[in-house]
């Protein structure tokens, strides 16, 4: 493992979800390897033994066996399966770390961060708060106060990096890299719709500060 992070497999049959997958990794300092054809996935994880593998297993019937085989191949490293929805069954049949799609890359992430450490899912990131406001980021719950707030899956992405970085300006470039995921076609004007959005649900309790000149920052 190096120093920030851990050498991270991707095994994704999808070349542009894979390599969004590898950036945002990446920019969290790990290595990271991209294997697209899954029958591949054990011969590769034995080969490079890497930390963690991100193990795409959203067919169906669902390849338990390609997760055995793939865990056992990296040494026993932990799976992160992603996955569809799941019966308790068979997720439970999978470990203990899972994403399930539709989820941001932050969740995978994070996921793959418990992984690294050996935590339990879930056990971190914790709650996020900011005055009024509270964020579950793995229920992808909000609420202010006790008004719980429905957002868009963007919408929540571009508040829980908010949320997760308080106190710090970013610029509307900066919000769309982190939101919309590296080389995103959106515009600068997409950045000041949703942060409108997010502030108009959120209330009065926003705690969304327009910074004149340069962006925005969440004020804890």
């Amino acid at each position: 493992m190096n120093a920030e992070g851990g050498l991270v497999l991707v095994v994704e049959h999808d070349e542009s979800v894979a390599e969004l997958q590898r950036r945002y990794l990446a920019r969290q300092g790990h290595t990271v390897a991209v294997e697209v054809d899954p029958a591949r996935a054990p011969a590769v994880a034995g080969r490079l033994r890497p930390d963690v593998v991100v193990l795409d297993l959203s067919t169906a019937p669902l390849p338990v066996d390609l997760y055995r085989r793939v865990a056992e191949a990296a040494g026993n490293a932990p799976v992160v399966a992603v996955t569809g929805p799941l019966e308790p069954a068979a997720a439970r049949s999978l470990g203990r770390y899972r994403v399930t799609r539709p989820f941001s890359p932050r969740v995978l992430v994070g996921a793959v961060a418990d992984a690294l450490r050996g935590s339990a899912p879930g056990a971190s990131p914790g709650v996020l708060r900011a005055g009024p406001v509270s964020m579950d980021p793995h229920a992808r719950a909000v609420t202010v106060g006790e008004r719980r707030v429905a957002l868009t899956v963007t919408e929540f992405d571009l508040l829980e990096f908010l949320m997760g970085n308080p106190g710090r300006v970013f610029t509307r470039e900066q919000l769309l890299a982190a939101a919309w995921g590296p080389g995103a076609g959106a515009g600068s004007r997409t950045v000041d719709v949703h942060i409108a959005q997010l502030r108009s649900k959120l209330g009065e309790g926003s705690p969304i500060r327009t910074v004149r000149g340069v962006g925005y920052v969440l004020d804890a």
